[in-house]
């Protein structure tokens, strides 16, 4: 198959070049290819798989999973139930809008744009990663985001053959790794699962909360990581 980042810059290349024209630079700089040099992996022992570094410059460990959304990455990645885990998204432009407003919050003060008020997974892994974001509610990049919170992001993977991998094998451990020694044998076989901790305590509400105390009936929810 062609491959779309070429097939784009033909077809750029192709087009008229006046004042009109956007410069030959402008665009796919968002694409270009910097971060840390990274490896995720597998605790099946296949090769490590190799990407570049868009998030914060640590690594992690955790089980390794999919999303097949087209959007939403903001929500997912606040999603509970991704608690400790490795998020492989295979849509193939991730970054391209941003993060909204972190502390925006609605009528009843639940986060306006997001499942929760933090991050819940323990590292990203996606395809192709934009530099440069463009939405009317953005209010920074989703590196910058990962960043602030400390969790580790990689592009450059083939996430939908990794999907077809997990959907066949199941989910497995992985262990992301930013900036990886060039000695690689004591790191294949360090994993943990997060499985084996309290995830309910860890997502889980610590304390009553009561929302519209005005209205006439009354609705309990016990929140056991609750989306």
């Amino acid at each position: 198959k062609r491959d779309p980042i070429q097939s784009k810059i033909q077809i750029k290349n192709m087009a008229p070049q006046n004042g009109n024209m956007m410069d030959d630079e402008v665009g796919f700089s968002a694409l270009e290819s910097k971060g840390e040099m990274s490896n995720l992996y597998l605790a099946d022992g296949s090769p490590p798989i190799a990407g570049r570094s868009f998030g914060a410059p640590t690594s992690c460990r955790g089980e390794v999973v999919f999303n097949t959304g087209m959007v939403g990455y903001p929500e997912a990645l606040t999603d509970p139930s991704y608690r400790g885990q490795i998020l492989v998204l295979t849509f193939p432009l991730i970054g391209n809008y941003g993060v909204p407003d972190t502390g925006m919050e609605d009528e009843y003060g639940l986060p306006k744009f997001f499942e929760s008020k933090e991050i819940h997974i323990a590292g990203l892994v996606v395809s192709s990663y934009s530099w440069e974001h463009s939405h009317w509610a953005a209010h920074k990049s989703l590196a910058a985001w990962l960043k602030e919170n400390n969790v580790p992001g990689i592009y450059g993977v083939d996430t939908r053959a990794l999907t077809m991998k997990i959907r066949s094998s199941g989910a497995m451990l992985g262990n992301l790794v930013v900036n990886p020694p060039q000695s690689i044998e004591s790191l294949g076989d360090q994993f943990s699962d997060p499985n084996k901790r309290n995830l309910v305590s860890e997502v889980s509400t610590k304390s009553v909360t009561t929302y519209g105390a005005s209205n006439t009936t009354s609705i309990i929810a016990y929140d056991c990581g609750m989306k």
